[in-house]
């Protein structure tokens, strides 16, 4: 049986990110339906559908809007664009091509929520994106969709769009907060700083991803009974996946939520298309750089939340990076420590020193001059980031950020610790001694 495109069905039209192209495929009549109904029934729609936060953390979005406290204004929503984990772009696409579906839901959203301010946060690196949004909000101000008594009812919204700096660390909903408020993008500790009790200038705020927001239109228009049958009981409708790697068909696929099965998505003709050159999968990682890695007999596991949190890993920003036979795992993982390790904001001393030293560790073994003793420093150093290196991750730091950094490390050394082990074998170095002892 197929299922409905819910947030990818404008892609392939050659101007559905323009009002016109929207508007004549249904685009604004989920707002139109909204305004028909009660604040509190919008809500009780996004419950029903049991919508799964697409940003990373999978918290569902209905009960994280009622998170915020009554009576406390002004209150704000937060669009979080700063898509920055490694190998996840489809929240770039859904901002350049279908801008107005995004905007539609930001407006529905703040009519649910009783909020007349939404910022809309998009990354530096997006210029494209950024454009697209940019003249979608001129078009939607321009007819009325955006700012004062929106389709001639007593409803106002203003959306501000605001272009990031290009940090990761701003992808983490208080550092994009922090941003937005001019400081340095920095994670603050949680508690107090619950972003729904105190977020944007010490106000309640809702921060929301864009996949998130770009299926409340859906929802709202058809109901969120109709959502929550497509997909599994507990990954209800659709989400969308970024493929990369060592595929035949790179790229961004909007899948049946909870039923499809990794196999299926890096496997399937209609998807990725298998593996490169006939070669076979080595490891892949199921959710942006960040998450531990999966091997060949994970590939049956359905796109299901609570499996794949089950099997120890995240399905988090809807990225799979795909490795084959001919992958150097030792390389591989270098490439991901150093990316997080350039990243630290600096604020946890864990992280900021501790994923610098994984780098470290890992150039010397890479270079030529690791020791036997590095695996177990590697192991050591990680442990004070993560204590216990396990899943979900224990943490010495504010935010996940010095965890990611230990997911490829454990990953790769829990299967490959023979290619760590062949690289310090070939340290043909000749120790100096001194005093009896090793330099």
């Amino acid at each position: 049986m197929s299922i409905p495109l819910i947030t990818t069905s404008r892609w392939n039209i050659e101007d559905g990110h323009t009002l016109e192209g929207y508007l004549r495929t249904g685009g604004y009549q989920g707002l139109r339906r909204a305004l028909e109904m009660t604040p509190a029934q919008v809500h009780e729609e996004v419950k029903k559908a049991s919508l799964l936060g697409r940003g990373g953390a999978g918290f569902p979005a209905g009960i994280k809007w009622g998170f915020l406290p009554p009576d406390v204004w002004p209150r704000y929503l937060v669009v979080n664009g700063d898509e920055s984990e490694p190998g996840t772009y489809k929240d770039r696409l859904l901002i350049e091509r279908d801008p107005h579906q995004l905007i539609e839901g930001c407006v529905i959203t703040c009519f649910a929520l009783g909020l007349s301010q939404c910022f809309l946060y998009v990354r530096g690196e997006m210029a494209h994106g950024q454009e697209r949004i940019a003249s979608a909000l001129n078009e939607a101000y321009e007819h009325g969709y955006v700012g004062r008594n929106i389709l001639g009812t007593e409803l106002s919204v203003d959306v501000v769009l605001h272009w990031g700096a290009g940090a990761y660390i701003v992808g983490e909903e208080t550092a994009l907060i922090e941003s937005l408020e001019g400081n340095r993008g920095m994670p603050r500790l949680k508690p107090p700083y619950f972003p729904a009790s105190i977020g944007l200038y010490g106000k309640p705020t809702i921060v929301n991803n864009v996949e998130t927001l770009s299926n409340i239109p859906w929802i709202v228009e058809h109901g969120g009974d109709a959502f929550a049958k497509i997909g599994a009981e507990q990954s209800t409708g659709t989400r969308i996946f970024a493929v990369s790697g060592h595929v035949r068909n790179p790229g961004v696929f909007e899948v049946e939520f909870g039923t499809t099965t990794f196999r299926d998505l890096i496997m399937g003709d209609q998807y990725a298309g298998g593996i490169r050159d006939g070669n076979t999968i080595k490891a892949f990682i199921p959710g942006g750089a960040s998450a531990p890695w999966f091997f060949e007999e994970h590939l049956d596991i359905p796109l299901e939340k609570t499996t794949v949190d089950n099997e120890g890993s995240m399905l988090g920003s809807g990225a799979v990076v795909v490795m084959d036979e001919t992958t150097d795992i030792v390389k591989a993982c270098h490439n991901v420590v150093r990316f997080f390790s350039r990243e630290s904001c600096g604020k946890c001393t864990p992280c900021r020193e501790g994923t610098n030293w994984l780098e470290k560790i890992l150039d010397r073994i890479l270079n030529g001059y690791g020791r036997p003793e590095d695996i177990d420093l590697l192991l050591d150093v990680c442990d004070n980031i993560s204590p216990g290196i396990s899943w979900p991750p224990k943490q010495t730091t504010i935010c996940p950020l010095g965890p990611s950094a230990v997911s490829p490390i454990a990953s790769a050394l829990k299967r490959y610790r023979s290619e760590f082990d062949a690289y310090i074998a070939s340290n043909t170095d000749t120790p100096v001694t001194v005093n009896g002892g090793r330099a």
